[in-house]
């Protein structure tokens, strides 16, 4: 008997060979230098920010090369599976603007590469088995769990390399014969590979950001094919996808390193092209004194939810993601403030190699620095959005009173120097909530008078300023005219630099009187324009908030 008869015993069903399938999924007819990448994340978690740095940078390189981004959902892991995740990655997606060439998603498949499904390509998998057992380089292995476990424990207690590899692999030179005995008897196995590797031995692997890197050759019989459900592992879909799919680059973590000799050896086997390797370098947090990576189950902002939840801009996330992903990517940001950032010519040499510092602070300034461009409709729009979602009473405010929101929005908002007063949707509402009369009632904040703290001096500021010079057609120079009218008139300098000159002869000055009118009208020391806010609040808001106090 030979080992295409251990094959055939296998997988008596499977009849289509390699060659069928590389009829099936041909080189792809794109220009020369198009990429070919893939965002794969697995979902067994909700996306991360390391997902969406390789989700970027992927988008990145297909776009600015003419060439195919597209999405595969490696869902081998099933007992691991994380209900929504999948949802969420395309939900996730789609709200950065990240928009797949090809996929499958929800019944629906785009593009003639896939299923792109791991899951539903069980029979491709398969072929690539079988084709493996038929040449001598795979073999079912009988191995229990827990002799596996036992082996990889006295490995541990002899110091010696962990695996299955030389006379540990015990089925590795088993017969063609008593192989198929057992098969037909029913006995559990995996299938592995039979590596033909030298530990002993170097090869050199060129790596894009880390440049040349020499590994040992791989001399691991890992398993290619579990026993549960038949499905490949992780390091052999891997190879049967990225070649079929005609993948011509990986962007993937920097914990995959340690795989390469594997997949080296896999490609070698099969005389598949290798893809061009990226591996994203770590992204890591200040945490007090020290600098560790970010932690999934310590940061919340390790989780794409933070940055939704949170309400920041996409392009902010994107550009603070491409900042730290690329050294040189925020100096074409400022370059190219308007330009997409997808035509951003991404340079792996240009990744940090120590790893990647991620800070909310930068992120915070960026979004900003972004918020701040809007048009005031857009940001209505924009935060609308985002209070339907996460502050439903909020929304309620917004949607009423859509007019009047727009124009809080828009204080110095559309000028050569816009305030930069939001970072992000979600913090808005409490810098804006003085400005609703719902959330004025409502609200428990008491004054907290500054440089003039006699209320009664306050109030009656307040009320000479009303009764005896508003005027809510005046433009903004006449109301400061007037303010400083009404600071003389109680005794304080009509100018900072008069009572600097000679603080005795005054209470104060000018800009003490305009506090106590900004803090006695919103309860907030500092807002954007006093001129803007008073005269959207109008006389009579503002006349019966005299009255409260």
């Amino acid at each position: 008997m030979t080992n295409k008869d251990l094959a055939n015993t296998i997988f008596p069903d499977i009849t289509k060979t390699l060659e069928d399938y590389e009829k099936e999924y041909p080189e792809r007819n794109l220009k020369e230098g198009a990429k070919v990448v893939r965002f794969a994340p697995s979902p067994t978690g909700f996306m991360h920010i390391g997902n969406m740095m390789s989700a970027v940078i992927n988008y990145v390189l297909a776009k600015k090369s003419g060439g195919v981004f597209f999405v595969r959902n490696e869902d081998t892991d099933s007992a691991r599976t994380v209900e929504g995740a999948v949802d969420f990655i395309h939900e996730t997606l789609k709200h950065y603007g990240i928009y797949p060439d090809e996929y499958e998603y929800k019944g629906e498949t785009v593009g003639n590469y896939g299923p792109y499904i791991q899951s539903e390509r069980k029979e491709i998998y398969q072929a690539f088995v079988k084709h493996l057992i038929e040449i001598g380089r795979a073999y079912p292995c009988f191995m229990s769990k827990e002799e596996v476990d036992e082996i990889r424990e006295n490995q541990a207690a002899m110091k010696k390399r962990i695996g299955i590899y030389g006379r540990y692999a015990r089925y590795r030179n088993l017969s063609v014969e008593e192989a198929i005995e057992r098969v037909k008897r029913g006995d559990e196995y995996v299938i592995r590979f039979k590596s033909e590797g030298d530990f002993d031995k170097k090869f050199v692997f060129e790596e894009l950001n880390k440049g040349k890197m020499e590994f040992p050759e791989n001399d691991l019989d890992f398993p290619i094919m579990k026993s549960e459900d038949n499905l490949p592992t992780y390091h052999f879909a891997h190879l049967v996808d990225d070649h079929l799919m005609r993948t011509t680059h990986v962007v993937r973590g920097e914990e995959w390193i340690s795989s390469v000799p594997v997949h080296y050896e896999l490609f070698k086997t099969f005389g598949f092209k290798m893809p061009k390797y990226i591996h994203n370098t770590l992204i890591l947090k200040k945490d007090g004194d020290t600098i560790r990576k970010i932690s999934k189950r310590k940061d919340p902002e390790a989780l794409m939810f933070f940055y939704v939840e949170k309400g920041y801009p996409a392009l902010a996330v994107i550009d603070a993601v491409l900042t730290i992903a690329n050294s040189n990517y925020e100096e074409w940001r400022t370059a190219h403030p308007e330009t997409p950032f997808y035509e951003f010519e991404f340079n792996p040499k240009k990744m940090s190699a120590s790893g990647a510092l991620f800070d909310l602070d930068k992120l915070d300034n960026i979004s900003k620095n972004i918020i701040s461009k809007m048009k005031a409709k857009d940001l209505y729009e924009e935060l609308l959005a985002w209070a339907r979602k996460y502050d439903a009473d909020f929304a309620a405010l917004l949607e009423k009173n859509g007019d009047y929101v727009t124009s809080i929005l828009n204080v110095e908002r559309e000028q050569k120097k816009p305030r930069k007063d939001f970072a992000h949707y979600s913090e808005i509402k409490d810098k804006i909530w003085y400005m609703f009369d719902e959330l004025w009632n409502t609200s428990e904040k008491g004054y907290v008078f500054q440089t003039i703290s006699d209320e009664n001096e306050v109030r009656s500021i307040g009320e000479k300023y009303l009764n005896d010079y508003y005027n809510e057609s005046d433009d903004k120079d006449t109301w400061f005219a007037k303010i400083k009218d009404l600071a003389e008139n109680f005794g304080y300098a009509r100018e900072v630099k008069e009572f600097k000159e000679d603080p005795s002869k005054f209470k104060g000055h000018v800009g003490d009187v305009s506090t106590a009118l900004r803090i006695l009208f919103t309860k907030e020391s500092m807002t954007p324009d006093l001129y803007e806010i008073m005269k959207l609040l109008g006389k009579d808001r503002l006349t019966k908030r005299l009255e409260e106090l």
